[in-house]
């Protein structure tokens, strides 16, 4: 058996209570997401559930693609996002598995590519 460990999140930052009061889509520490490097990201909801999980070769513009794009899985699902998660990971082929891993492990409601678990 194949043991993966998730590292620890380089950012993760929250929705606002106050979104008026915020910059981009209610989280004021957007500007915290790298824009130049890659790595992977997960959506959270307010109970810490885990709704989405995807990869980027460049994170933040990937991440605003999912809350601005008519084609995101997140297009009906935005306002559920309370907390994003941000890992940094260079190499594509840890992305990839990283990605996968957490899909499959907690669960992902909105990810229907890379599921190997039946709902």
């Amino acid at each position: 058996m194949i043991n993966i460990t998730i590292p620890e999140p380089n950012v993760t930052i929250t929705k606002e209570s106050n979104p008026e009061e915020s910059h981009i889509y209610g989280f004021t520490a957007f500007h915290l997401i790298t824009r130049e490097k890659g790595g992977f990201f997960a959506f959270y909801n307010d109970k810490d559930e885990l709704l989405f999980v995807g990869k980027a070769r460049k994170l933040r513009p990937r991440i605003k693609k999912h809350f601005e794009d008519s084609v995101s899985v997140m297009k009906n699902h935005r306002n559920e996002v309370k907390k994003i998660e941000v890992y940094e990971i260079e190499d594509p082929v840890d992305r990839e598995i990283y990605e996968t891993y957490m899909i499959n492990k907690f669960k992902a409601k909105y990810n229907i590519e890379k599921v190997f678990y039946k709902s």
